[in-house]
């Protein structure tokens, strides 16, 4: 859920709450014992965090995060503050409130402003569960999908090169190879040399 839709509503008050649901069914996806390697798609407000409770329980599992980026800025925040005064005030009317709304959140992405999603992006960049560099690329660009790319690349090679110690636990368990692009497990980016996958 969005924090900032259920705003002065009664689903503010389930925001918490989502966020462990979201805990929950990453955990339960984990739990099959069938996958090698989880790629996370989670930015904004409660599903990082959920995500990531629920991956922390599977540390046997290379696990990335893999962000969707900021959509590029629309209308600079004080035309749109003046359109939103203007509107509480009743110089203007619902549509011009809504074309400001849609200039300023126009194409795909998080937010424009360093609010939940993109400090949610910076964190994990910065905890290691992301590829270097990604947190803030915008999406639909060319170095978005090579991050992308990267992050696949990278869950993939480090499943097969994570210490028998920690794969142990996996020893007797059955292994499709699948991929399941939920969560990951605790393996920081920052820890291991980091390589560009070639073309």
């Amino acid at each position: 859920m969005c924090d900032g839709v259920t705003q002065g509503r009664e689903g503010m008050e389930l925001s918490l709450f989502s966020r462990d649901v979201i805990a929950l069914a990453t955990a339960v996806a984990l739990s099959h014992a069938s996958f090698d390697a989880t790629l996370l798609l989670g930015v904004c407000d409660k599903i990082v965090p959920g995500m990531l409770i629920g991956a922390a329980s599977f540390g046997h599992l290379p696990t990335l995060f893999v962000p969707a980026g900021p959509m590029p800025s629309g209308i600079p925040n004080t035309e749109k503050a003046q359109v939103r005064q203007a509107y509480a005030e009743g110089r203007v009317g619902a549509e011009a409130l809504l074309e400001a709304e849609a200039a300023s959140y126009h194409a795909p992405g998080t937010c424009t402003f360093y609010g939940t999603a993109n400090s949610n992006q910076l964190l994990l960049e910065a905890m290691g569960l992301m590829v270097p560099g990604a947190a803030l690329i915008n999406p639909g660009t060319a170095l978005r999908d090579a991050l992308t790319r990267a992050a696949a690349w990278r869950a993939r090679r480090d499943r097969y090169r994570w210490p028998k110690s920690s794969t142990s636990a996996r020893s007797s368990m059955p292994s499709s190879r699948s991929w399941r692009l939920v969560a990951p497990p605790i393996t920081p980016c920052t820890s291991l040399p980091w390589h560009a996958p070639s073309a």
